[in-house]
């Protein structure tokens, strides 16, 4: 049987390709999205005919559902979903994450800050709650596997993009005290942080910082360029697969030498 893994943030971006690589890569994929927008975000989300159209590639070896990471029910129906539908799950993906920033730390709004704290750290623990039960029900050795993005600014200190920034340094330190959680059980625990990557969430990047084109982020990286969504999806996908076995407790960059200076 094909092994299975939840994918959050599936509908569109980075979580949309990890689907791919994953199913290309012989995975059955729990694709998971709010499908909404967020009131407190300054920007469009997903829609749910973004999450029915990556399904839409991939016939039966993906299953939809429509739930938020901040709600911890909701996590817990889509590791049900795996359960149900493909037998058990093997691995966990928090993909789902926003942005939004503008002001000095000192001038940002509690909205701001716990929408993105709400997302980007509490959605991450919400899935991990469900899916490592799940992860450790497998027989020994196991090869479960929980990967979470955080972000090139999980490394940095970014101007007006405390709360962003901050948020991501948390996933990094939630992941690495999961792998230590996990010691011996035979499931690892890595945050990938990608570095200027195209798409929506880029886009609001660039809004922030007043620029013509999210490209001019191009020039931060020593590719020179931006990178696509498949160039992370890639790292992920093999983290989540058998030879990543010795690597757990790692923030892994992505980042097109975003980090390197």
């Amino acid at each position: 049987m094909s092994p299975a893994a939840v994918v959050t943030g599936a509908a569109r971006g980075i979580g949309a390709a990890t689907v791919d690589a994953l199913v290309a890569a012989g995975w059955q994929v729990v694709a998971v999205d709010r499908c909404a927008d967020d009131p407190a975000l300054d920007y469009p989300l997903a829609a749910k005919s973004d999450l029915e159209e990556v399904a839409a590639r991939h016939g039966a070896a993906v299953r939809t559902v429509v739930g938020d990471v901040r709600s911890a029910s909701d996590m817990r129906a889509a590791v049900d979903e795996a359960r149900r539908q493909f037998g058990g799950l093997r691995a966990a993906v928090a993909v789902a994450g926003v942005i939004s920033g503008g002001p000095p730390l000192w001038e940002t709004a509690d909205a701001q800050w716990d929408a993105l704290f709400d997302v980007n750290v509490n959605g991450v623990r919400h899935l991990a709650a469900a899916a490592v039960p799940g992860l450790l029900e497998a027989s020994e050795p196991r090869q479960g596997r929980f990967v979470a993005v955080a972000s090139a600014a999980g490394l940095l200190g970014l101007r007006r993009l405390a709360a962003y920034s901050a948020s991501k340094h948390a996933v990094i330190g939630l992941v690495r005290s999961l792998a230590a959680d996990l010691a011996g059980t035979g499931v690892t625990a890595n945050a990938v942080c990608p570095g200027s990557t195209r798409g929506p969430m880029l886009d609001a990047s660039a809004a922030v910082y007043g620029l013509s084109s999210p490209e001019e982020f191009g020039v931060h990286q020593l590719v020179e360029r931006l990178l696509e969504p498949a160039e992370p999806a890639a790292l992920i996908a093999w983290l989540c697969g058998p030879d990543s076995g010795g690597v757990t407790g790692a923030a892994l960059s992505v980042d097109g030498g975003m980090t390197t200076s």
